[in-house]
């Protein structure tokens, strides 16, 4: 064997699986026998085009020898045939031709034959072409290697992203993620028009002391995931839960006219979700709700655990609206009851003494009409 070709060529000529295509069977083993003195052994033959394109359909092959001139299906037809089938235009083809069919081994090549060889074949010649084209298909298989692996590397980019961006949307609303992915930074915003809610467990404390840390996570998980998806059907913006408490706005990041009515329907809705928690686990919760409207600052805050958060004298009123309301009543202040349309049904209260704001008159609200 030629001193030349590399162990490695040598190696993976062992293990080569080789087609001979010729309708001559003394030309098929003139050919087996020089390609055995090379090393290679794991050879097949096809006596004709049509059974050399069936074998092809059903087994993989490192390469093959095909004549020229067949009956029934020739070589360039065979070629064609071969290349224009993505399951087995892979395949690297030796055309095996006499002097008289140049034309047909330039269109062959033309085609997408790997090589040629001319008739009487020469075994040194023989030898060339075979190593030549298994260091080609080496080459190709290392480069279809590594698109795969890049693939594969792409895929699983994607699946990390989507994993990021769908923690992102369960932190921040759409629209402030959406700013972040684009690189934005100090992500801030003044809204003149918003309602906040606040909500606030009563006998919590209680039931922590009974139980396990983990069934205490498990039943609030249970409930705020109930209180998540009413915000969510409603459209509003859920912005944190504080131990037991509950925060959430109309009216941003997108900003929309009826905020006042949305959050006020969250509340009453709130209630009712609390009633099925109770009954689903024999509990004996209850809840204080405050609600008010008026305008907010909003931003993202931290760098590696941020957060959407609120700021403003409209989110403390909010505060103490839920401080100071009753178990089972959502308790709102009189710019939020401007704001709310006929459908619904509010008790005047009196004035409550809120801490830091003063004296404010503030309603209850009942029901939907």
């Amino acid at each position: 064997m030629n001193a030349n070709i590399s162990p490695e060529i040598i190696e993976q000529t062992k293990k080569m699986k080789v087609l001979v295509v010729d309708d001559s069977r003394t030309l098929r083993l003139l050919l087996i026998r020089e390609l055995n003195s090379i090393g290679i052994t794991n050879i097949e033959e096809a006596e004709n085009g049509n059974v050399a394109l069936e074998k092809a359909k059903n087994s993989t092959y490192d390469l093959m020898l095909c004549d020229m001139e067949m009956p029934e299906l020739d070589g360039l037809e065979l070629l064609k045939l071969i290349k224009s089938d993505p399951n087995l235009s892979y395949l690297p083809i030796i055309m095996v031709s006499g002097a008289e069919q140049f034309e047909k081994t330039v269109e062959c090549i033309q085609v997408g034959a790997e090589d040629y060889l001319p008739k009487p074949f020469d075994p040194v010649l023989l030898r060339a072409r075979v190593f030549s084209s298994l260091e080609k298909k080496r080459l190709r298989d290392l480069d279809r290697e590594r698109i795969l692996e890049l693939q594969r590397e792409k895929e699983l980019l994607n699946v990390e992203q989507l994993k990021t961006e769908k923690l992102m949307l369960n932190i921040l609303p759409k629209p402030i993620a959406e700013r972040l992915k684009r690189g934005e930074k100090n992500i801030a915003g003044s809204y003149p028009e918003s309602t906040v809610l606040f909500s606030d467990l009563v006998g919590f404390t209680k039931m922590s002391s009974t139980k396990s840390a983990g069934d205490l996570v498990k039943l609030l998980n249970d409930l705020f995931t109930r209180f998540d998806v009413r915000a969510e059907n409603l459209g509003l913006e859920k912005i944190k839960t504080i131990g037991d408490a509950y925060m959430a706005v109309g009216g941003l990041p997108i900003p929309r006219s009826d905020h006042a009515d949305i959050c006020v329907e969250m509340a009453l809705g709130m209630f009712d979700d609390l009633a099925a928690f109770n009954k689903e686990y024999q509990a004996d919760l209850q809840m204080r709700i405050g609600v008010n409207s008026g305008p907010v600052v909003a931003g993202v805050i931290g760098f590696t655990k941020f957060s959407y958060d609120l700021w403003g004298n409209t989110v403390n009123t909010a505060s103490r609206m839920e401080s100071t309301s009753l178990p089972g009543r959502v308790q709102i202040t009189p710019s939020t009851r401007a704001l709310l349309s006929e459908r619904f049904i509010v008790e005047e209260r009196e004035l409550i003494e809120c801490k830091g704001l003063g004296p404010i008159m503030t309603c209850f609200v009942n029901g939907m009409k």
